[in-house]
């Protein structure tokens, strides 16, 4: 009996370290090594962008949708006043406010935020950690994923955003974007 909780420990431990490896997502090299300079927030965000990309989840669910996106600094912080059109004809809106920190990061809050998102530089690229109350059918709050997102520059002048969604450690959705000036 001893041997078997042993190995089932064992396993539960092997099993919560690779969940936690499977959320970390990444820009692929070849993509970074093509970006002509490192992501910074303040000022690749600053202004009218547009954004084009989709949601797929592991359940099936595919959302497509185009965010206006328009961005100002204030020396402090950065808004980003996001302006969503999903395929299925829904419309909405949220908004950004991510205030940079002493120590180079930045903390930041959006309607549909949990508690405090993280941000800040990792290489050429740019990261972004929070937890989002997903809506329910009803439109209300709903179930409380984790998103981590790497935001990149690209050599055609374009910002590319893949997001990886979780939930208790376990990857269950994807979220991929692509950038450009308006």
């Amino acid at each position: 009996m001893n041997k078997l909780i042993t190995r089932l420990t064992i396993i539960f431990l092997a099993l919560g370290l690779l969940a936690g490896c499977a959320l970390k997502p990444s820009i692929p090299e070849e993509a970074l090594a093509e970006s002509v300079q490192p992501f910074v927030l303040e000022r690749d965000l600053l202004g009218k962008t547009k954004a084009t990309g989709s949601f797929s989840a592991i359940d099936g669910t595919y959302r497509e949708f185009v965010a206006y996106v328009d961005g100002s600094w204030d020396g402090e912080k950065m808004t980003l006043v996001e302006d969503f059109e999903y395929a299925d004809g829904v419309k909405e809106r949220k908004t950004w406010v991510l205030t940079k920190l002493e120590n180079g990061e930045f903390s930041g809050t959006r309607e549909d935020v949990v508690g405090t998102a993280r941000g800040y530089q990792d290489g050429k690229a740019f990261r972004l950690e929070y937890t989002m109350a997903l809506p329910d059918e009803d439109g209300n709050p709903g179930r409380k994923m984790k998103f981590l997102d790497v935001l990149a520059n690209q050599a055609d002048g374009g910002i590319s955003n893949k997001a990886i969604v979780g939930i208790w450690g376990f990857r269950v959705a994807t979220v991929d974007l692509t950038f450009a000036r308006e």
